[in-house]
């Protein structure tokens, strides 16, 4: 045995985990990566919200709260990036106040952790799968509206799944986003 192994106590070595589990180090990385996913099916009636946009009116996802895939997507992306679990965790589906909430709501407080933690997103790039309503005249809407939630640049790309499972039959709709956060670097300018 080395003898230079470890000889702290157990109750040290977990006070220290629960330490830097408490409160992780600020941009212990210079680039974070994460990925998001989420998927609801579809409903005649209300409205569809896609990126913080409305994009129909008669069909809606069967969601707690508005159902926006793009977001909730997003907020995974996030979160897991920054390693903080995922949406459910943070926003479950079984507390009340969530209940037809703006998706905004949840993009927001997972910005605001990801700036606690020093990071700023580079840019973000999503994939929505539907059948119906054809999305590209509301592309640059979407990309302007995540935009100005969460920084950085955004690219948004609309596909069908040709006819394949609930998407493609046209039962459901999906989401994946994709996320590059990038370390703050504190400006030196005017420090001596």
């Amino acid at each position: 045995m080395d003898s230079k192994a470890n000889t702290s106590s157990p109750k040290t070595a977990a006070s220290e985990s629960a330490s830097r589990s408490a409160k992780p180090p600020r941009a212990a990385s210079p680039f974070r990566i994460g990925h998001g996913y989420d998927i609801h099916k579809l409903q005649s009636g209300g409205k569809l919200m896609l990126g913080g946009i409305e994009v129909a009116q008669g069909i809606s996802p069967e969601a707690h709260s508005d159902g926006d895939v793009v977001l909730h997507a997003l907020v995974d992306a996030l979160l897991g990036a920054l390693q903080m679990g995922d949406i459910g965790e943070l926003f479950p589906n079984t507390d009340a106040r969530w209940k037809n909430a703006e998706s905004r709501v949840f993009v927001l407080e997972a910005v605001k952790r990801m700036q606690s933690r020093g990071y700023a997103v580079v840019n973000a790039d999503v994939t929505i799968l539907v059948e119906r309503p054809k999305l590209k005249a509301f592309k640059p809407a979407m990309a302007k509206s995540v935009a100005e939630m969460i920084g950085g640049e955004i690219n948004i790309k609309a596909g069908t799944n040709e006819g394949c499972d609930a998407i493609g039959r046209g039962e459901a709709i999906a989401a994946d986003v994709v996320v590059l956060l990038g370390a703050v670097v504190e400006s030196s300018k005017g420090k001596s």
